[in-house]
């Protein structure tokens, strides 16, 4: 396998312990060896944002793409610091049949598993058009909209909270979809909350994930676009990660299974790594 080994660091990163260049690029090489990957070549985009995708070595590496079979970085973050520049580029690696590898998150498609992850990070970009087609089945209450500000909460999973507004957390967007698609395809919230912990997969607060907290994303309009205030939903402009036609029904068979007081799966989820 060769790798395409890619090192970034903005004006504020170059401060920030283990971040520098250089050490980016050891533990990189030192990945490759143990894996048995060849390196392709480097590419060091040195004071550039992550999220701009008009980098120079950034532009050059995907260049240079019949060179390598996977992109390696150190970290999502490196790659990109928004959602819907990394999905594009997973679409174009997928043009290309090439992979992608990030070490501290554990992302890699160069397995089964890690296809299954990196797909549900890729169907964040297509979320926001479906919002077309789609709405919450619920009142809105758009005079209520300018006066929110800050939230008034703790940052919610998948989010964290910049200046008053919602900015995606890479490390956690994919997460939200593989819970909603767990409970769609039949698991109960305490599977979903074991398969989460035997993965390792911190919550929020970084402890284990409890069916309470499950429950909260599946009930939590705010992943597809909307907030509760005042006994109504809000529309909110942040980027959202699911569509609220899976928001609906998601709500709908929860109704659905308390009714039937079941609280069994119907289909068991086959186990798939998320990290």
């Amino acid at each position: 396998m060769r790798a395409a080994i890619y090192a970034r660091v903005s004006t504020d990163d170059q401060a920030r312990e283990g971040f520098s260049i250089p050490a980016q690029l050891k533990r990189l090489h030192a990945y490759c060896k143990a894996k048995g990957w060849d390196v392709a070549g480097e590419y060091v985009d040195d004071g550039y944002s992550g999220r701009d995708t008009d980098r120079p070595h950034y532009r050059r590496m995907m260049g240079d793409k019949d060179g390598w079979d996977v992109l390696l970085v150190l970290k999502m973050d490196r790659i990109h610091r928004n959602s819907r520049n990394f999905a594009q580029m997973m679409d174009d690696l997928g043009k290309w049949k090439k992979q992608f590898s990030s070490m501290q998150e554990k992302f890699d498609t160069t397995s089964a598993m890690g296809r299954f992850v990196m797909d549900i990070i890729q169907r964040i970009a297509q979320l926001e058009s479906e919002q077309t087609g789609e709405r919450v089945k619920v009142g809105m209450l758009q005079k209520a909209k300018k006066g929110l500000g800050h939230l008034g909460s703790p940052d919610p999973y998948g989010y964290e909270i910049v200046d008053g507004k919602l900015v995606v957390r890479d490390s956690e967007a994919g997460v939200v979809p593989y819970i909603y698609q767990s409970y769609m395809r039949g698991c109960t919230l305490d599977q979903i909350a074991q398969e989460l912990n035997r993965r390792e997969v911190p919550s929020k607060k970084g402890g284990a994930w409890s069916k309470q907290a499950v429950s909260r994303i599946l009930r939590n309009p705010l992943y597809c676009g909307y907030i509760q205030w005042d006994g109504n939903l809000i529309h909110l402009d942040h980027y959202v990660l699911i569509s609220p036609g899976a928001y609906d029904m998601v709500q709908e068979m929860m109704v659905e299974r308390r009714r039937n007081s079941a609280g069994q799966s119907h289909h068991r989820l086959e186990a798939v790594e998320i990290g």
